[in-house]
């Protein structure tokens, strides 16, 4: 008998325990449901507001102002606690959406017409908010939309405003699906931090070790073929110096040993030969072309070093002079040009890496014919007379001939000096900001102006050179480059472009002359920015004063953004085989597969681990109430984690459908049954999976 009150008394005391949890876990101090709800709809829109703006850049203009209205329109909802549109109000505006985008882009799929309408259908959607339900649809379509943003641009600023974005939206999930009760803020900020933080060692495997193919998916982003170089095909007054205010990037190149001093860093890019009387552009076809592009080169003078070059839609690479072979690039298959230019198989539209060697000591082109030299002395007929009768007075007075010029190279030495020292004491200015010229335009500049930047004095020269009939032509590319003190590359930036010229000397083949070192000699020298401090026209280039901290900053940036570049965006699958061979495995697809599939257990293993240590017992009469409360929620039936089953029966026998009423009043005078009365220390665990199972069934209608 006494043993039978002994065993009452614990199944009493285990009842009441299992209600004092149940009333711990509900009856905690709330932030008040509506309030609760707005607050979490601010933080979602934030969200949302994250995930859309990156793709402002390539909508179309009334897209963009659409997302703005409806954006701005559910915020307003929100903060005034209106009420949301109809339903029957939606549809228009979805037709009309729908008509928009079609109308722009002669679809509704694709990459732009695609993007456009997720993104419209995710604005359209933050109206009609009215359940949990509709919350996790815009939080899963704002993480699909997260990844498109990749399509357009995988640039460093998007991958941490998409981290950022992640972070907001798991915060928004975690709260909406603590439905018992809310937690403070940071407490839910330190579980998704949790979650970021567990996710990251599988995602590093995964991009280290799942097999990588040589091309993205569904086409470059749209970053990746944006051009990002100024210099053209062609060469004209001005095509050059508006790049002066381009702080872009062309290249970036990390040397092997110390790199060449400044006035040694000429960039060959294109070269011209053909002058309709203003433009240079190179040749069509060439009457004639020597045997083949012989290069003497000093071993001595051989620098090694590594270009990232950023696209710019054409096919030639960049090199320093001169390189003697084509870099070892075998998805670039780079060939070098009869005059020494670097050119690739492909269009540069992506970020591309290569090695290259060149010399600096060199001797290019000494085994040219007179046929080969021919199309280098063409000048167009009736343009620049003052010229021309300059140069002829230049060969009178040195008492030369058009024929001895080109046969003996100390008469062209001569002539080459001449000019140079012409522009030296002619009152010759290097600006930065050339006036106009007309139809005569070398006439105008030799004689009028005397103002030029360098595509002026090279395209001078090489007229001058050409009326002393010394073979000749105009080489455009970059001059010098700025060492980065981060990570110690050497950055080329557009506005390091640069034109110059080359004759051609019967001992020496083609010579670089750079009209520029004359008049400017500190722009060759020393570089760009130290001519633009002695003209006071760029301190923050240069660091003086009050604003070397933004230097300094503006350095670390890019070295951040280099290092994102070097090791994310062009980790290459030759890179993969190379990273796996450097550590004992061999680079193939079921190495790779099983490594990645080794790591990703491990690594779930030692996740389950950690969340069985930190697992607690659970009331299942809790979680089943919760998820009876959440379909009560998407018929429209919201109420507080403290809301008794009889006083929520109260509110579902007024709002449900009367085909509903009767199972929610079964489901919820059974949660009051075995929670409250003594029959509570008796439910089985047959009847808790009874009840659990007719929850998970349910399907409350709300009433019409």
């Amino acid at each position: 008998m006494a043993g039978a009150r002994d065993a009452s008394r614990l199944s009493l005391r285990d009842a009441r325990a299992r209600a004092r949890q149940l009333a711990t876990a509900l009856v905690q101090p709330q932030v008040s449901s509506a309030a609760r709800e707005r607050r979490d709809l601010l933080v979602l829109l934030a969200a949302v507001a994250l995930v859309v703006v990156p793709h402002f850049d390539h909508l179309a203009w009334w897209a963009t102002a659409i997302l703005m209205l409806l954006w701005f329109w559910r915020v307003w909802l929100t903060v005034t606690q209106r009420p949301a549109p109809g339903r029957f109000a939606m549809l228009p505006l979805l037709v009309a959406a729908a008509s928009a985008v079609w109308i722009e882009h002669g679809t509704l799929v694709g990459r732009d017409a695609g993007v456009t309408f997720l993104l419209l259908l995710m604005a359209l959607k933050l109206l009609e908010l009215r359940a949990r339900r509709d919350v996790f649809v815009v939080i899963f379509l704002a993480f699909f939309i997260l990844l498109t943003q990749f399509l357009f641009s995988q640039s460093l600023p998007i991958a941490a405003l998409t981290i950022v974005a992640v972070a907001l939206l798991f915060f928004v999930l975690t709260s909406v699906n603590l439905v018992e009760t809310d937690l403070p803020a940071a407490r839910k900020a330190r579980l998704v931090g949790a979650i970021v933080l567990k996710a990251i060692p599988l995602t590093v495997a995964a991009f280290l070790l799942f097999p990588r193919i040589s091309g993205p998916l569904w086409g470059l982003p749209g970053d990746a073929t944006a051009s990002s170089t100024g210099l053209s095909n062609a060469m004209s007054p001005g095509s050059i110096s508006r790049l002066l205010e381009s702080n872009a990037i062309a290249f970036r190149a990390r040397f092997e040993s110390a790199p060449p001093g400044n006035e040694r860093l000429y960039w060959r890019g294109p070269v011209f030969g053909h002058f309709n009387g203003r433009t240079w552009t190179p040749f069509a076809q060439r009457t004639a072309l020597p045997p083949r592009l012989a290069i003497r080169a000093d071993p001595a003078s051989a620098v090694d070093y590594s270009i990232t070059l950023e696209p710019h839609q054409r096919d030639w690479l960049f090199a320093l002079e001169v390189p003697a072979v084509a870099p070892d690039a075998t998805e670039l298959a780079p060939q070098l040009t009869p005059e020494a230019q670097l050119v690739s198989a492909r269009l540069i539209n992506e970020r591309v890496r290569y090695a290259a060697r060149s010399y600096t000591a060199f001797a290019l082109g000494m085994n040219e014919t007179d046929a080969s030299l021919r199309d280098w002395l063409q000048l167009p007929v009736g343009y620049n007379p003052r010229a021309q009768q300059f140069a002829a007075e230049l060969r009178r007075r040195l008492a030369g001939s058009s024929s001895g010029a080109q046969r003996d190279g100390t008469g062209a030495i001569a002539f080459v000096n001449a000019v140079l020292e012409h522009f030296r004491t002619g009152g010759y200015q290097y600006t930065l900001n050339p006036p106009l010229l007309g139809r005569h335009l070398v006439d105008e500049f030799l004689f009028d102006t005397r103002l030029g930047y360098c595509e002026h004095y090279a395209s001078a020269f090489v007229v001058l050179m050409r009326a002393l009939d010394i073979p000749a032509r105009v080489v455009t590319g970059y001059q010098g480059g700025e060492i980065n003190p981060v990570d110690g590359f050497m950055t080329v930036r557009q506005s390091d472009a640069h034109a110059w010229a080359e004759v051609w000397l019967r001992d020496r083949g083609w010579t670089r002359v750079d009209p520029t070192a004359v008049v400017a000699p500190v722009r060759i020298a020393r570089g760009l920015p130290e001519l633009q401090r002695q003209t006071g026209l760029a301190p923050l280039a240069t660091g003086d004063g009050a604003l070397a901290w933004l230097r300094s900053l503006r350095f670390n940036w890019e070295a951040l953004q280099n290092s994102w570049n070097q090791w994310v965006l062009s980790y290459t699958p030759e890179r993969q085989r190379a990273l796996l061979a450097a550590i004992g495995l061999d680079p193939d697809g079921r190495t790779l597969a099983l490594a990645f599939a080794l790591t990703l257990s491990l690594l779930l293993g030692a996740l389950a681990v950690v969340s069985l240590r930190h697992r607690v017992e659970r009331d299942p009469l809790a979680e089943a109430y919760a998820l009876l409360r959440r379909r009560l929620s998407d018929a429209g039936i919201d109420s507080a984690p403290t809301l008794a089953p009889r006083s929520l029966l109260a509110r579902v026998e007024r709002q449900l459908a009367p085909g509903s009423r009767a199972a929610a009043r079964e489901i919820l005078l059974a949660f009051e049954r075995w929670r409250y009365s003594r029959a509570a220390a008796s439910v089985s665990r047959a009847q808790l999976r009874s009840l659990r199972r007719a929850v998970r069934r349910f399907r409350p209608r709300a009433a019409s």
